[in-house]
C-alpha cells in the first residue's frame, strides 16, 4: 500500500497526567518526547502528527481538561502504525505509561479512516472518542483489537503484543 490510496488511518490517544509536565515524576516522559516524535516522523508509513507551538502536542487542549494530553497522527495504514508503536523508544514509553498517566477505564484511544490528505482536528478526535465510548468499535471509531477496513479494502489481522494493546 502507498499513500496514493484513497484513505489513511487517523489515530488519537489521550492520557491523564499523574503530575505536571515540569515535575520530576514526568521528567523521563518529557525528555523522550522529541526523540520519539522524531522516530515517528521518520517511520515508514507516517503521514502527519498534531503539533502545538512547542513541536509536540502537550500544549494542545483536549476536552477542556488541563490534565489531559493528546497525541494524534495519521498513518498509511494500521500495519505502519503498529510497526512504529511496538518498537524502539515508543515501546519503551508504552511499557512505562503507568508511571506517568492515570489508569482510565473508558476508551482513551480511537482510530478512524480519513480521506488521503485530510488532517483531523481536535474536535473531530474528541467526537470519535466519545462515539467509541458510547457505541463500542464501529467503522466510525475503532481500536486496534477491533478494527475496520477502509472503504473497499480487505481487513488485515494485526498482531498486538499482550500488555501493550488497548483495553477496549
Amino acid at each position: 500500500m502507498t499513500s496514493a490510496h484513497a484513505y489513511e488511518l487517523a489515530q488519537v490517544n489521550i492520557a491523564r497526567l499523574k503530575a505536571p509536565l515540569d515535575s520530576p515524576q514526568l521528567r523521563d516522559f518529557v525528555a523522550a518526547l522529541d526523540p520519539v516524535n522524531a522516530d515517528a516522523d521518520a517511520a515508514d508509513g507516517f503521514v502527519w502528527r498534531l503539533q502545538g507551538d512547542g513541536g509536540d502536542a502537550t500544549d494542545v487542549a483536549v476536552f477542556g481538561d488541563d490534565w489531559l494530553i493528546i497525541n494524534m497522527s495519521v498513518w498509511r495504514d494500521a500495519n505502519a502504525l503498529t510497526a512504529f508503536m511496538y518498537q524502539g523508544r515508543h515501546r519503551e514509553m508504552l511499557a512505562r505509561r503507568r508511571e506517568w498517566f492515570e489508569r482510565i477505564e473508558q476508551a482513551m484511544v480511537a482510530m478512524w479512516w480519513v480521506p488521503a490528505g485530510h488532517r483531523p482536528t481536535v474536535a473531530e478526535a474528541e467526537a470519535r472518542l466519545l462515539h467509541l465510548r458510547a457505541n463500542g468499535p464501529t467503522p466510525y471509531a475503532f481500536t486496534l483489537r477491533t478494527s475496520f477496513p477502509a472503504q473497499g479494502a480487505e481487513p488485515v489481522p494485526l498482531e498486538v503484543p499482550d500488555g501493550l494493546g488497548c483495553s477496549v
